[in-house]
């Protein structure tokens, strides 16, 4: 157990990359050397949890501290393993809520990383990574790893869902610019599930397999040019990318600057676009800031994959 606090980051994810709907997730890191995910700082107290919350979005999460996911986390994880003593918690609320970015995710990553880190790593990585993915599903109504595996574990994550074997890094492409624009709107991902068909004609679910067989294998061939033909959404994108202010235009604004390839990042209204070069990245970048953010506090940023994941800060 430390004895002292230490601060835990847990960065930003796209949830379905596209191609594969709740079977992909991919972490995120800013060109900039920014940090684009929460913060959760941890230190031991004598009894009890305290919880605050501060950062740019705390005002969007519920005041009462035992409605926080980050305080339900620490109350869950020290009653499951029968620890004394207390623990305060501080939650920095660096992503904004209902983005497609896992903002729900980075925050419950962040807190059982801290707690695990702080109690003497009670939890292997695959325990760890199912109370994560247990912990998030209260939030976004149903149990899926594809934020919550990317942003623990970095890189680009295939779901697996097996016994011990929840999921399994693939390579990425290291050439590419990632661009992600959100344009400051919120988006429930339990309403935009809801956009969904409950069922799909048979041709959709070949054309679903097909491409994201197609882009894992591309992935392990190193063959960009196959991965951007695939890396296509038949499932999500048709039925949600209406109901995401001004997406289509972008998208098609994007293709014309020449960006490979453009999709919804997790439920949206985040979007995230594809390029091997950083000039075109850069250009790309610029025209969504001043088309694609609507409202104050949206943001849009050139990322690279984050290879690092969830990971201490912090030691004092």
């Amino acid at each position: 157990m430390s004895s002292g606090a230490l601060t835990v980051y847990a960065p930003a994810s796209m949830g379905n990359v596209g191609v594969g709907f709740d079977l992909l997730g991919a972490a995120l890191a800013p060109v900039d050397g920014s940090l684009l995910g929460d913060t959760v700082t941890i230190e031991p107290l004598a009894s009890g949890i305290v919880f605050e919350q501060v950062g740019e979005w705390a005002h969007k999460l519920p005041a009462d501290p035992q409605e926080n996911i980050v305080y339900q986390c620490a109350q869950f994880f020290m009653q499951k393993f029968a620890i004394a003593g207390g623990v305060k918690l501080s939650l920095s609320k660096n992503l904004p809520v209902g983005s497609g970015l896992g903002s729900s995710a980075s925050s419950v990553v962040a807190a059982l990383f801290a707690l695990n880190e702080q109690f003497g790593r009670p939890c292997n990585q695959q325990q760890l990574l199912a109370l994560m993915g247990e912990f998030e599903g209260r939030i976004s109504g149903s149990v899926h790893y594809d934020n919550v595996a990317p942003c623990y574990l970095g890189g680009m994550q295939l779901m697996l869902d097996l016994p011990e074997r929840i999921c399994e890094s693939i390579p990425a492409f290291d050439e590419w610019y990632w661009v992600v624009a959100y344009p400051g709107i919120s988006l429930s991902t339990a309403k935009m599930r809801a956009l969904m068909p409950a069922q799909y004609d048979k041709a959709v679910a070949i054309e679903f397999g097909k491409n994201l067989s197609a882009f894992v294998h591309a992935s392990y061939k190193q063959d960009a040019q196959l991965a951007l033909a695939v890396l296509k959404d038949v499932l999500a994108e048709p039925y949600r990318a209406a109901a995401i202010p001004g997406f289509n235009d972008a998208k098609q604004a994007l293709a014309e600057l020449g960006m490979l390839t453009t999709g919804i990042s997790g439920s949206g209204p985040t979007l995230f676009s594809v390029t091997d070069s950083l000039a075109t990245a850069t250009a790309a970048n610029e025209w969504l800031q001043q088309h694609y953010l609507s409202e104050a506090g949206g943001f849009s940023h050139i990322c690279r994959l984050d290879s690092q994941g969830a990971r201490v800060l912090a030691v004092d």
